[in-house]
This record gives structure tokens, C-alpha cells and sequence, in this order.
């Protein structure tokens, strides 16, 4: 399997060993558009892998703080009682760069940055809000999460293909 993500679409396509297309879902990538740098809430261009995969079993509203599930579960009463926090649901795909100086090492490093892809409350796919991840519904992630192994290539692109 294959990750394209665009951020230009707000999309994400997976793609088997042939090409052939097996999932396509909307995304919500960085508010503050593509970029690498640490610090700026920026999405993280080019070649990744998901170096973790965090959440088997885990009930589908499961809020994460620091990658561990905190004992919560989403609920619009709780996105009320907490309007600033940045919601990491269901599942986490926590990624790992493939190019030095690009993506990986220094100030540039996906996973020193905590770039993952995950769930998120179900109105936030479709528009760039994260601060530097990528979010999904909680049904699509769920879905992702079992398609795909460690290792898997993650393409990020801000093209509308995600090429």
C-alpha cells in the first residue's frame, strides 16, 4: 500500500501494489500551509513512512494526549467544555520523513515534530486547520489504520494529486 495525500485537494488516496486506488478520503492538513521547519505548523512535504501505529482497538471517539488514549471519548459536550484543544482521535499514524535535509533530521524532522496522521472530530476533514497534521474522520482513519502497516510510504504533496 501507498499514502498520496494533497494538500492542495485536502484529500488522501491509497493505492495498492498495482496502482489500483482502494481508499480516497477527505484530510485536513496545516492551516498554515506546507513547510518543514519545526515550529511553524506547517504540513511536512515529500517522501514519509509510518514509523508507529497507535490505537488498535482502541473505541472509535478515543482522545489521545501525548499518543497514550487519556480515558475520554469525543463527544460534542467535551469539544464545548474544551474549544482549543487540538483533537487526536481513534487512531494515530505517526510519520517519519525519507529525506535528509528535507524532511528528516534538524530543524526539519517529521517525527521530532510529532507529525501523524489521525482522527479528528467529523467537521474538520476537507479544510486546512491542523497545526501541522493530518486529520480525518474517525470512520476514514480507522479504515486507513487497518489497511496499512509500518512502513508504509506516505507521498505528500501540495499538487491536487498528491504526487
Amino acid at each position: 500500500m501507498e499514502i498520496h495525500i494533497s494538500i492542495a485537494g485536502q484529500s488522501l488516496t491509497v493505492r495498492d501494489h498495482s496502482g489500483a486506488v482502494v481508499m480516497r478520503a477527505p484530510v485536513s492538513t496545516a492551516k498554515n500551509g506546507a513547510g518543514e521547519v519545526n515550529g511553524s505548523f506547517c504540513t511536512p512535504r515529500g517522501r514519509h513512512r509510518v514509523r508507529m501505529r497507535i490505537g488498535d482497538g482502541c473505541p472509535p471517539g478515543t482522545v489521545f494526549r501525548a499518543r497514550r488514549p487519556s480515558g475520554e471519548i469525543f463527544t460534542a459536550e467535551l469539544r464545548r467544555r474544551h474549544p482549543r484543544r487540538d483533537w487526536i482521535l481513534a487512531r494515530i499514524l505517526w510519520l517519519s520523513g525519507d529525506e535528509p535535509g528535507r524532511n528528516r533530521g534538524g530543524q526539519v524532522d517529521t517525527m521530532a515534530r510529532y507529525i501523524y496522521i489521525h482522527g479528528a472530530p467529523d467537521d474538520v476533514p476537507g479544510k486546512p486547520l491542523s497545526h501541522g497534521c493530518i486529520g480525518m474522520s474517525c470512520r476514514d482513519v480507522i479504515k486507513l489504520f487497518d489497511l496499512v502497516e509500518v512502513g508504509c510510504p506516505v507521498f505528500i504533496a501540495e499538487g491536487e494529486g498528491g504526487e
